[in-house]
């Protein structure tokens, strides 16, 4: 417990750029569209010009709220209902709706905001923050696929458990990718890597299900799971992790990787 690190975040960690400006890129011709409606006298007037020109681009109100998903959010209605959100992107007179009960009616007659591809692009980075517990898992990725190179240990990348028949005996009708794949002396160790930032009832989870797999990887022959993990946030479930530990022969973190690594290379 004392070796766990601090964090793996590097400064690429806190906002994929690419990815948003993907994101706006593919919208942007809707959103100069949209544009049309700031500063207007008559928003009323505004919606339906351009509701006669091109209906479509009312399809992505929904991210100027902040909502990537139209149709799987819902809303309660002033009717009691509830109704997707995407509902209000029909006609007209639902997307003035819309833009009055949102506010967004008050931010564009007042020009709050000036132009709405700039105004996404700020959006689209608020909810990039929200992949961040897929990236630290990625860069954990990326940690130990170094060092395996680094020490000249051959692996696969997410290998899939169909690749042997073995384990549809063993793990049923469940489709397992495991991270990495490495071999020794006839041994192939499947191996699980994740780094976690911030604790909850995701890591009690996580060592709960690692240790059920690992009982059944490791009851096959030349089989066995490994299990890369580290972080601060296991101080709060330290209890779950000693249990994971003493149950799954082959835990390891950044620091007792190496042993595994000589273990291989013996």
């Amino acid at each position: 417990m004392s070796q766990l690190v601090e964090t793996n975040n590097t400064l690429d960690f806190f906002t994929d750029f690419k990815k948003v400006s993907k994101h706006v890129q593919d919208i942007t011709i809707s959103l100069n569209e949209l544009n049309s409606l700031i500063g207007a006298s008559d928003l009323k007037v505004a919606v339906n010009l351009l509701w006669n020109r091109d209906p479509k681009a009312f399809e992505v109100l929904n991210l100027l709220i902040a909502v990537r998903k139209a149709k799987q959010t819902k809303v309660l209605s002033s009717k009691g209902g509830f109704i997707p959100l995407k509902n209000y992107f029909e006609d007209p007179s639902k997307i003035l709706q819309f833009l009055e009960e949102t506010g967004l009616s008050d931010v564009f007659e007042s020009k709050k905001i000036t132009n709405l591809v700039d105004y996404v692009f700020g959006i689209e980075v608020g909810l990039d923050s929200n992949a961040r517990k897929n990236r630290s898992g990625e860069l954990m990725e990326s940690v130990v696929a170094s060092i395996f190179k680094e020490q000249g240990i051959p692996f696969r990348k997410e290998i899939y458990s169909k690749e042997w028949d073995a384990f549809s005996q063993s793990l049923g009708n469940d489709l397992k990718r495991f991270d990495f794949i490495t071999e020794r002396k006839g041994i192939t160790y499947l191996i699980e890597v994740n780094f976690y930032n911030s604790g909850g009832s995701k890591l009690n989870e996580v060592a709960r299900s690692f240790t059920e797999l690992a009982t059944k990887i490791n009851a096959m022959p030349d089989f066995e799971f490994v299990w890369i993990t580290d972080g601060l946030a296991w101080q709060t479930a330290r209890n779950k992790l000693e249990e994971a530990y003493n149950q799954i022969p082959r835990v390891y973190n950044l620091t007792t990787i190496y042993n595994f690594i000589d273990f291989l290379k013996s």
